[in-house]
């Protein structure tokens, strides 16, 4: 699917399933032989997850896919400024539904630390993301209903900086109003890098929010879309 709103042209790959149970196990399956053949190929695999609502029956899906866990790392897309041991945390999230069964073998590396505030947080991060060693192999972004994908909230202070396609930073601090907590996030570069880039979205609302985007809506998901290495592959049911 292609679209070209102004000067800016979004191709996807959208592929739609008739409900969430069939959504979660095709995208389980597209993910998990794309983080074989990184392991055939490399002799390991990245993949990096978002928080949120909707991936959780993805995640137990994904977590009984027979790959080598041993050699995959995975990692956050973005994460509140919380200790896992907060309701709220994208870690504490990926560790109880997908880090578990034979995906327990996998090594996680989340991006929140003990520091004095998220800049300093956010600088650790960064140092522990590229010792991963990019780009990733698989990045699975999810959408809110106003159009921020990662932690690129609409009225973040610095917008700008995180979608610069030319910035260096890895992992950048977040202050957003609507996001609450300050965040921490991969930025914009290292996103539309990854080997694989997929979107997984849920309901008409969202998907009333993406077909905006592809009609030329100036939201963040869409300069994701848009300067993707390659199509992002749209996974969405109602």
């Amino acid at each position: 699917m292609r679209a070209d709103p102004g000067m800016a042209t979004i191709d996807i790959d959208l592929k739609p399933s008739g409900d969430r149970q069939a959504l979660a196990e095709a995208l389980a399956r597209r993910v998990a032989g794309a983080l074989a053949q990184a392991v055939a190929q490399r002799g390991k695999g990245l993949l990096a997850v978002s928080g949120g609502t909707t991936p959780a029956l993805f995640f137990k899906t994904l977590a009984e896919a027979a790959i080598d866990w041993s050699r995959v790392t995975v990692t956050l897309v973005d994460e509140r400024f919380v200790p896992e041991t907060s309701p709220r945390s994208n870690a504490g999230l990926a560790r109880a539904n997908l880090m578990t069964g034979r995906a327990s073998a996998a090594t996680f590396v989340g991006l929140y630390s003990d520091a004095p505030d998220v800049e300093t947080a956010a600088a650790a991060a960064s140092k522990a993301v590229t010792e991963l060693g990019l780009p990733l192999d698989v990045a699975v972004l999810g959408m809110g209903g106003d159009g921020h994908t990662a932690s690129f909230f609409p009225d973040a202070a610095s917008l700008s900086r995180l979608l610069d396609p030319a910035g260096r930073e890895i992992v950048a601090p977040v202050h957003a109003e609507s996001g609450g907590e300050p965040r921490l996030t991969l930025t914009l570069p290292v996103l539309v890098e990854a080997r694989m880039l997929a979107l997984h979205i849920e309901g008409e609302a969202k998907r009333t929010v993406l077909d905006g985007v592809l009609g030329g809506d100036d939201l963040p998901v869409g300069r994701v879309l848009k300067l993707s290495a390659r199509p992002v592959e749209v996974y969405w049911a109602p």
